[in-house]
């Protein structure tokens, strides 16, 4: 349901992580991005080569407000398995800045 999300820069975010491309997914981040994981600081570069890339994580938006800028989404990799979790972005200069997310 990508089709929630307006914010270009979101929507990037979303289709490169899907299509498990790491240069895509870097190239939608501003170089000074930061992201949290259950309100705990990550290092992104860690945290998404763990979580997204190497377990072949896959996200489906359930439901987005904010223009996608925050939403509810089923999210999957060969890790933890399925799982409901929340996201919410703060977008600068039509980049991703900030991401934050977690459990829902």
């Amino acid at each position: 349901m990508t089709d929630q999300i307006g914010d270009p820069a979101v929507r990037a975010f979303i289709d490169a992580l899907n299509a498990g491309d790491r240069a895509a997914f870097h190239a939608c981040l501003t170089p000074d991005a930061t992201m949290s994981d259950d309100g705990t600081e990550r290092d992104l570069g860690e945290w998404t080569e763990r979580e997204i890339f190497s377990s072949q994580g896959h996200l489906d938006v359930e439901k987005a407000d904010d223009d996608g800028r925050a939403f509810v989404a089923n999210y999957a990799n060969s890790t933890w398995g399925a799982m409901r979790t929340r996201w919410k972005f703060t977008v600068r200069d039509g980049k991703v800045a900030r991401f934050e997310t977690g459990q829902a």
